[in-house]
């Protein structure tokens, strides 16, 4: 396996991340594109399956979303759901200008709210000839009215006014933390299982930042691509879902992996959001693996 540093050009923003090619032969090679959920870093273990992809013979395009990381972005620490999107597409334009992409088998990886970018992509572009989904996002507003409490809803609906007003008056965009320790504070991703998560994933990425802009999480409020699901069909949709997650939902998961078309395989696992990055990677990485060469390989 090698590993290489990429960037590419996604209409005003350049993405930076890693291109793994295997050394199981000759290519081209199919090839998966893959970025990590709001605002995690592709070191937070995407290196992790990109190493157990490119094992069975599948290269990878691994990258930051654009505000985050390595990657550029006028707005640092802004989740725009539709942008990151359509830099999925951005990167499998990327793929396949490289000699080692076979353009006829790409397939897209995402996990949380990529997760719901790949749905998305999969009904979008036909380019992508295999998904695989996992603990993803399916409703940004379901998700927000499980996530806040009744009596925290119009102090949240207070925060976004308030941050329009300001920017409206020529002021930066607000900001607010990524996870809190205190589960009264408010956040973009609550939970103890969030927070507990950033700690440790400082390890392997020490310069990620516990804050985002207010506006990322309006933004999110304004997306479903759980809409999509029905039009993934004919492209092979695998979904890796938590029988515990309650930041994305078990249940809106189960719900949209019902409402879509075949070919299709749902994947279940023990535990929650988190799990499928540490406790349960093996499981996680070789399920996207084997779908992967199932669908692209033969």
């Amino acid at each position: 396996m090698m590993r290489t540093d990429i960037e590419f050009n996604a209409e005003g923003a350049v993405l930076r991340g890693w291109h793994y090619v295997p050394d199981t032969g000759a290519g081209p090679f199919p090839t998966i594109v893959m970025a990590h959920g709001s605002a995690a870093l592709k070191e937070q273990y995407l290196d992790r399956y990109a190493e157990v992809f490119a094992a069975a013979g599948l290269a990878s395009i691994v990258y930051d979303n654009r505000n985050f990381g390595a990657s550029g972005g006028d707005v640092r620490q802004e989740i725009d759901p539709i942008l990151q999107m359509r830099d999925y597409r951005h990167a499998v334009t990327f793929a396949e200008t490289l000699p080692s992409t076979d353009a006829q088998r790409i397939g897209a990886w995402g996990t949380s709210l990529s997760g719901g970018h790949v749905l998305m992509l999969a009904a979008l572009d036909r380019r992508v000839k295999c998904v695989v989904a996992q603990v993803p996002t399916i409703s940004g507003g379901q998700g927000a009215l499980r996530r806040t409490r009744a009596d925290q809803m119009a102090a949240s609906r207070a925060r976004f006014d308030e941050d329009r007003r300001r920017r409206f008056r020529g002021e930066p965009p607000a900001t607010m933390p990524l996870v809190a320790e205190d589960p009264q504070t408010p956040c973009f991703n609550g939970g103890a299982d969030a927070w507990a998560f950033f700690q440790e994933s400082l390890k392997v990425a020490p310069s990620r930042r516990n804050e985002v802009t207010v506006r990322s999480a309006e933004m999110l409020r304004e997306y479903e691509p759980g809409s999509y699901i029905e039009r993934i069909s004919p492209t092979p949709l695998l979904m890796i879902v938590g029988t515990r997650d309650v930041l994305t939902a078990t249940d809106l998961a189960l719900s949209a992996y019902n409402r879509a078309l075949e070919p299709k395989k749902l994947v279940l696992f023990e535990g929650g959001h988190y799990d499928p990055y540490i406790n349960q990677f093996a499981l996680s990485s070789s399920a996207a693996r084997d779908w992967f060469v199932a669908h692209l390989c033969q």
